[in-house]
């Protein structure tokens, strides 16, 4: 007797925490009219900082970012929601997955934008690597 399997087709979720929700405006523009790269980076990076600060209970610092995927770009007037989810920790440092999502503007209508891993490092006053507490 044959299986018979039922195709379903999976909505996408944001992974994570949403941890930043900004609005894209005219001037984070490049010259095509789509919200600048660096500008979606920046958010990416403040909302890591974020998540990495709650975790490390202090300062941190992000030290690289591995494999950054520019999926559709951001028009004017989007939101840009920016999800967090701490993958691995260790002595001084960490991975957080960081993952933004337009809403788009009128339709609302939600889109994974960018996905990247960035690394940050837990610092002391003295700016060097400290500990990071367990959990």
């Amino acid at each position: 007797m044959a299986e018979t399997t039922t195709r379903e087709t999976a909505i996408e979720e944001p992974r994570g925490e949403l941890t930043v929700r900004t609005l894209a405006m005219p001037s984070d523009t490049n010259a095509n009219g789509d919200i600048f790269g660096g500008w979606v980076l920046s958010q990416m990076d403040q909302a890591g900082g974020i998540a990495g600060v709650e975790r490390a209970r202090g300062r941190v610092v992000t030290i690289a970012v591995d494999a950054m995927t520019f999926i559709r770009p951001v028009k004017v007037g989007d939101v840009l929601c920016v999800y967090t989810e701490v993958e691995h920790v260790g002595r001084t440092s960490m991975k957080i997955h960081i993952e933004a999502w337009a809403r788009r503007f009128m339709t609302n209508q939600r889109e994974k934008v960018t996905v990247a891993t960035f690394t940050f490092v837990a610092i002391d006053d003295e700016g060097r690597p400290r500990p990071i507490p367990a959990g």
